[in-house]
This record gives C-alpha cells, structure tokens and sequence, in this order.
C-alpha cells in the first residue's frame, strides 16, 4: 500500500505524527522561524546555520544576520535537530514555510 506523503491530511494519525504535530505545535515564533530559515537559506541543514552564528559569536565572517538572541538561537537549533533525528524527520515539511 502506498504510503501518503506527510504533507497530505489523512484520516488516520499514527503515534508518531500526533508526536510530531505537538512538537510543531509547540515551536515559537522564533523556533518557526529557524525552520525557515534552515530551508530557504541554508539548503536544509542545520550546520551551516549554526556554523553562522558561532562565527558571529567569534567575530568571524558569517552568511546571514538572524537575531540578536544568538545563543538562545543555538540553543533553538539544537532542540530542534535533535528531534529531527531522534523522530527521522525535517520540520520543514510541517511548518508553513511563508
């Protein structure tokens, strides 16, 4: 049987969508906006985005100017990539991306 493409609704949730529906569901406007970012930006991934704001951090050349809560931001990211690999998922594919 096919399986349904994670962006269409369905009628039936598994446990693992309900999961990932609360987590989304949970996310911060700046959580929203890292996701964002990630995807329009930085090609998906989320190192080179951190890469960015540790070299902000330490006053090297960096790609993009986020926000001025850098460290908060990190932190952001790091929640979120850990999620995105314990549940083999990309946030993007949940958060409207407008």
């Amino acid at each position: 049987m096919d399986e349904p493409s994670k962006n269409n609704h369905r009628s039936v949730k598994t446990s693992t969508d309900m999961l990932i529906s609360g987590f989304v569901a949970s996310l911060s406007d700046e959580h929203r906006m890292l996701v964002v970012l990630k995807a329009q930006l930085y090609g998906g991934t989320w190192e080179p985005m951190l890469d960015d704001l540790q070299n902000r951090l330490e006053g090297k050349p960096y790609i993009f100017k986020l926000v001025n809560r850098i460290k908060d931001d990190i932190e952001r990211i790091e929640q979120m990539r850990k999620f995105e690999e314990q549940h083999k998922v990309d946030l993007a594919e949940y958060v409207e991306l407008s």
